[in-house]
């Protein structure tokens, strides 16, 4: 056998070991949160905070879960809103026109129109997404752990209707020291009237 040929085999080798190896560890990383149920199962109904648009709380509902077919979704959202909502995709950081809203006023779902984030926990993060400290209520929105990228990461959906919205992270200001960290496609802006 040349030298080239040996080469080859021991680096093609070492490269399906590695590859086996990677899809073995991101397995094991999925079975250890195999426990974790999945509202995305669940019917519904489920339990929600409703906010009228200038952010006054209208008191707690159960409610059915927004269902639709995707010819539905694809129909009523823009391609770049299917695919962040519907597909878990993500928007070029500083794309999005929410990312640099300071205006006060209400973040809703733009599927469904759920209340997600008020204005006052907004707080420019330097990411070029839409940043919050806290969700206007904790029932509104729901978190799954995420391994979709080979890292571990926590998802934060719609609890109405499952859309994705972004990734909450450790790294945000007090009081919470978190940051939702949006993508601007997910979200609906009501400005408050004065």
């Amino acid at each position: 056998m040349n030298d080239f040929t040996r080469r080859s085999l021991i680096y093609g080798t070492a490269t399906l070991a590695a590859a086996g190896l990677l899809a073995g560890v991101q397995r094991i990383g999925l079975s250890a949160f195999a426990g974790d149920s999945d509202a995305e199962d669940d019917p519904g109904p489920v339990k929600i905070m409703k906010f009228a648009d200038d952010g006054a709380p209208l008191g707690t509902l159960s409610v059915p879960k927004v269902r639709k077919r995707r010819a539905e979704w694809k129909k009523q959202l823009t391609p770049l809103q299917y695919e962040v909502t519907r597909r878990a995709a993500t928007e070029f950081a500083f794309s999005g026109p929410l990312h640099d809203q300071h205006a006060p006023g209400l973040y809703r779902c733009i599927d469904c129109n759920n209340a997600l984030f008020e204005s006052k926990s907004k707080f420019d993060s330097g990411t070029g997404w839409p940043s919050f400290w806290e969700p206007i209520a904790k029932e509104n929105v729901r978190e799954k752990k995420d391994f979709s990228l080979g890292v571990l990461r926590t998802e934060v959906k719609c609890t109405l209707c499952d859309a994705h919205l972004g990734h909450v992270f450790t790294d945000g200001p007090a009081p919470t020291g978190l940051r939702y960290c949006m993508n601007s496609a997910a979200l609906l802006f009501i400005p408050r009237k004065s």
